[in-house]
């Protein structure tokens, strides 16, 4: 605890008197034991962020080509995911050489296009992600993300086919 501790204030020499110091010294000890049980106390009340994580349903891999829907071209949208972090995309199929346009992963890029009454007003608009070998994978949770923000009900990724590669190729002169 604290203690005080008394220096004699006579030092014998001409009489006089002096006043006596007194020296403080205070114990630290319990306060380290303290701050200790106010660090574990706030570890252990404390709420750490959970990972927040998309659901993703898988389709199921035993199904005939027969069974499965085709895609009309008014209700398609596909969104290619190129190198160096480009950002392309087409309405319609790419056996109808549809217009490719060039966009960005910004707010005012891809998901203005995705928030668009062409792509909002239509129930069965489904939307084809597409990436090439080249691009990264932080460009492919973005774009999940973008859909995600945007609230878009059907998107699917799909393996890039070679019509869109050249497409890109000869568009964008990539």
């Amino acid at each position: 605890m604290a203690e005080i501790q008394e220096k004699g204030g006579d030092s014998g020499k001409g009489g006089k008197k002096r006043a006596k110091r007194s020296s403080t010294k205070i114990d630290m000890t319990p306060l380290v034991d303290l701050a200790a049980l106010l660090i574990t106390f706030f570890m252990l009340t404390t709420t750490f962020n959970k990972p927040q994580t998309m659901e993703i349903n898988m389709p199921v891999k035993d199904v005939d080509p027969e069974e499965q829907i085709a895609l009309k071209a008014s209700n398609a949208m596909t969104i290619i995911l190129g190198e160096n972090d480009n950002l392309y995309y087409y309405f319609g199929l790419a056996e109808d050489n549809p217009t490719l346009e060039k966009s960005s992963y910004a707010a005012d890029g891809i998901r203005k296009v995705l928030v668009s009454p062409r792509v909002k007003s239509n129930e069965k608009m489904t939307v084809l992600v597409k990436a090439m070998e080249k691009a990264r994978y932080k460009n492919m949770v973005d774009i999940l993300d973008e859909l995600k923000i945007t609230d878009t009900k059907k998107f699917a990724l799909v393996e890039i086919s070679d019509a869109d590669k050249d497409m890109v190729t000869e568009q964008m002169g990539n």
